[in-house]
């Protein structure tokens, strides 16, 4: 079943004053020329999402300039019926999130109401930056497809957040470190087999997703590195013991050295690791073939996600461009572009074009 999103109003966000946009269910143009607010409004999908920006962690950047909060409403149909969420960022009063008219009181009940896979030039930093936006990656995907894997996650941050306190008081003994390793490596080993998984199944459809991208002339593998073990019991014993061998360093340092907030993917063409010595060519097209795997990872545990797709197109050359539009038509995809060349449209696909100036959007 595919999710779409019918609708998006937002009041008094970034440079909209207030506008209603209506979608497709298939292939969305938002045209316009630069900083008129093109990408403004998937980042408003975006939101509703995950309940925070893709592109700043600042709620007050996104309220208009000299207003005092802003307002977004996003529809979402479902193959059992519609979903409303609604995010309210107030300077003073912070962000409130109410889905179907009743607030939430945690951000995991967000999750997995609206799914989104959002990409953008700056997403080449998962191949190529560091490896904490491997992990970000992997940790936004899998909290969309489960709330037990947030609030997982969410324990596990916690701990360690107090483990490390007591590393850096300088005075913490073994006794205490006991308690709060075991808690550790109870949630870390649950993580690391979760995100496992989930790599095993992105390296197989990322090699196709990469392999149509390039043509065939390249193979792409992903590999995830962290902790060994078979199973989750086996991680946490060996997690367990490295905790425990890393005592005097981590008290040293005052921070947890291993555990799964340390983990990476590995991205390989051939014996080559990208990650360092890929072209931008190639890390580019690997990233790209990871957010279109994402889709379908994420789609096959229920409703497809909504793929959003920022100034992706000047980044490709034609043939690429051709391949990805023939590889989405399937999806509900908003893509922003100054332009649309109609040689990578196919003339028997309906679409809808959308374009933006200066915080005004029309349907063309």
């Amino acid at each position: 079943m595919l999710m779409h999103v019918t609708e998006l109003t937002v009041s008094d966000y970034r440079n909209y004053s207030r506008q209603t946009v209506r979608f497709s269910d298939k292939i969305n143009f938002v045209e316009g020329r630069n900083a008129q607010g093109k990408t403004n409004l998937i980042e408003a999908v975006y939101l509703c999402s995950v309940g925070k920006s893709a592109r700043t962690p600042r709620d007050k950047e996104l309220i208009g300039h000299d207003k005092d909060r802003a307002y977004i409403r996003l529809m979402v149909s479902k193959s059992y019926g519609e979903d409303k969420v609604e995010i309210v960022l107030d300077r003073t009063a912070g962000k409130q999130i109410s889905v179907n008219g009743m607030p939430i009181s945690r951000m995991g009940e967000l999750m997995g109401v609206v799914s989104t896979v959002f990409f953008s030039p700056d997403e080449m930093r998962i191949v190529k930056e560091a490896p904490a936006d491997r992990r970000r990656f992997m940790d936004i995907a899998l909290c969309q497809m489960s709330r037990t894997y947030f609030y997982l996650l969410t324990r596990y941050n916690k701990v360690l957040m107090q483990r490390n306190r007591l590393l850096k008081s300088g005075t913490v003994t073994d006794d205490a470190l006991y308690v709060w390793d075991m808690q550790l490596a109870e949630a870390g080993s649950k993580i690391i087999k979760t995100r496992r998984g989930f790599v095993e199944n992105l390296c197989k459809v990322t090699r196709e997703c990469h392999s149509y991208l390039t043509d065939g002339k390249e193979t792409l593998d992903l590999g995830y590195e962290s902790i060994d073990g078979a199973n989750a019991e086996e991680i946490k014993e060996n997690f367990a013991r490295i905790l425990i061998e890393d005592r005097e360093k981590d008290r040293l340092r005052g921070y947890t050295h291993s555990g799964p907030h340390k983990d990476d993917i590995a991205f390989k063409i051939g014996d080559e690791d990208i990650r360092s010595f890929g072209s931008q060519g190639q890390q580019r097209t690997a990233s790209l073939a990871l957010k279109l795997a994402e889709v379908e990872i994420v789609g096959s545990r229920g409703d497809y996600p909504v793929l959003l797709l920022d100034d992706v197109l000047s980044e490709l050359d034609i043939g690429r461009q051709k391949r990805l539009m023939d590889k989405i038509k399937d999806y509900q995809t908003i893509i922003t572009c100054t332009h649309i060349d109609s040689a990578i449209l196919d003339p028997t696909l309906p679409f809808k074009d959308l374009h933006v100036e200066n915080g005004t959007v029309k349907e063309l």
